[in-house]
Parts: structure tokens; C-alpha cells; sequence
């Protein structure tokens, strides 16, 4: 049976008038096949797609196209000038996509989520800039069950994208709060209970030495200069992991990931 491209199978495209367009791809988008086929296997929010006449006759491009229309995205026409216009470097391949903002969670809602639980974790990002660490550290939180995770709204990795890959999706199921100052942040969470922990490599304490079961806030500093002053002056303790080899220490992910498997581990004693 011969192939049936995705032409007859999209439910009439629709033309938005190109002005409305523009002001529509003012937000992120993404831009190619490649691009398209790992952001929908990360759950990307995508919102809209505008593909060309090629990428219509394209064997490859009209699957992801029908693919991304059963997912119920929207599928838009396009000329291959307007898809340039649209392109940052000029190599979209007839596809080009428009991601949905991100829609932040703001720090009550973190706490709302944490309830009245005996044990809750939200870990804290103090200025971590690289977004393959910062996805990472989002996919720790949700593999350990954190209610949430805190950055500040400058010099700081922001949800991108990128982020949905980096954090294999998690990004999608984790609340992320973005507040304005992080220390003020963080006293509004002692005031609801949490404990404050932050992680400095020059910290006395080993982290299983430290009383992390509870209600804690994990917060962890940038990955070139560590908590900023401020940040570790509000911290309640500060721990560090210990270290047999000969590297400075572990990248900020790394080290979130052994420190919020240990309140996880201190948290349920009794099961593990």
C-alpha cells in the first residue's frame, strides 16, 4: 500500500494572516525536524506549528506533522520566506514551532503542595546559570518527590526548551517557583516550618551527619562561586559531601542528587 502523506490527513490547516503570526512567534520556538521529533518525545509544550508545501510532502516531516495534530496541536501553513523570516539561523527544514510560556508557580503554591507533611523537600537554586545542570537538578526533584523547586528571576537558568530535554521531561510534572530575592524567599520558608540546609564544599558537617529528614530546603549554590553570602548567612546549616578522590568536587547536579537521596533516605529509615 503506498505511503499517504500527511496533506489529506491534516484537518484543513488553517492561514493566519501573517501579521498575527509574527506577533505570535515573539515567544520561543524551536526550529527543524530533529528539533520537533525531540520536543514532542520530551512533551514540549507546543502550541503551534508552521510548516511549508516541502515539509507537507515530506515523508518524515508529514509524520511528525500528523503525529503532532493527534496530540492536538495546531497545524499552520506557511510560506518558505515567512518560515525564514521566523528562522534565528535559516535551517528550519520547513518546520518551525511555537512553544507555550512556561507558566511559573509562585512560592505559596510550593508550600500549598508541601501541606502538612512531616517530610518535604524543596530544593533551591542559588543563581545556577547552566541549563543542563538546571534540568538535571529538576529531575532529581521529581524523582525523589520534592514538592517543588525555587529560583530567583535573575542570573539564574529559566525553563526553556532545552529544559524539557535536559530534565527528560520532568520539567512538565515539577513546580517551579521564580521569585524575586531568594533570601526573603527562603525566610518566608522557615516561617512555614521548613529547615534551611544549604551545601557549601566548605562546609564541617558530612551530609549524613546532618539531620536532613523533615521539612527541609535544600539550597544550592551557583556552580562557579557556590551560596552568595546572603544566601549562606540565612541558611540554618550548611553541609558538604565527603571526598576520597582528587577533583575539587562534584557538578552542582551531581551533588543535588546525593544530597536529596539522603533526606530521602533519612526520611524513610524504617524501608531502606
Amino acid at each position: 500500500m503506498p505511503y499517504v502523506t500527511a496533506l489529506p490527513r491534516l484537518a484543513s490547516p488553517s492561514r493566519t494572516p501573517p501579521t498575527e503570526r509574527e506577533s505570535a512567534m515573539e515567544n520561543e520556538h524551536l526550529e527543524g525536524r530533529h528539533a520537533l521529533a525531540e520536543a514532542l518525545d520530551a512533551h514540549v509544550p507546543v502550541q503551534v506549528i508552521y510548516a511549508n508545501d516541502a515539509a507537507f510532502r515530506d515523508k518524515r516531516a508529514s509524520k511528525l506533522l500528523a503525529r503532532a495534530q493527534a496530540d492536538g496541536i495546531r497545524i499552520e501553513r506557511a510560506t518558505s520566506k515567512e518560515l525564514d523570516a521566523y528562522s534565528s539561523h535559516g535551517a528550519h527544514q520547513g518546520i518551525v514551532a511555537q512553544v507555550k510560556p512556561y507558566e511559573y508557580a509562585s512560592l505559596r503554591q510550593l508550600v500549598e503542595l508541601a501541606g502538612d507533611a512531616a517530610d518535604a523537600l524543596i530544593i533551591a537554586c542559588d543563581h545556577i546559570t547552566d541549563a543542563g545542570n538546571f534540568g538535571a537538578i529538576v529531575r532529581t526533584a521529581d524523582v525523589v518527590g520534592a514538592a517543588g523547586v525555587l529560583i530567583p528571576n535573575r542570573r539564574c537558568a529559566r525553563v526553556t526548551t532545552a529544559t524539557y530535554k535536559t530534565s527528560a521531561g520532568a520539567v512538565a510534572h515539577v513546580p517551579i517557583a521564580q521569585e524575586a530575592n531568594l533570601v526573603k524567599s527562603l525566610e518566608r520558608l522557615k516561617e512555614e516550618g521548613f529547615w534551611v540546609i544549604g551545601a557549601s564544599e566548605h562546609a564541617k558537617t558530612l551530609l549524613w551527619d546532618a539531620p536532613l529528614s523533615g521539612r527541609i530546603v535544600l539550597v544550592m549554590g551557583s556552580e562557579d562561586a557556590g551560596l552568595a553570602r546572603l544566601t549562606r548567612e540565612t541558611c540554618d546549616m550548611l553541609v558538604c559531601l565527603p571526598q576520597a578522590g582528587h577533583v575539587e568536587s562534584l557538578n552542582v547536579a551531581q551533588a543535588t542528587t546525593a544530597l536529596a537521596y539522603e533526606w530521602m533516605r533519612q526520611c524513610n529509615a524504617a524501608k531502606f
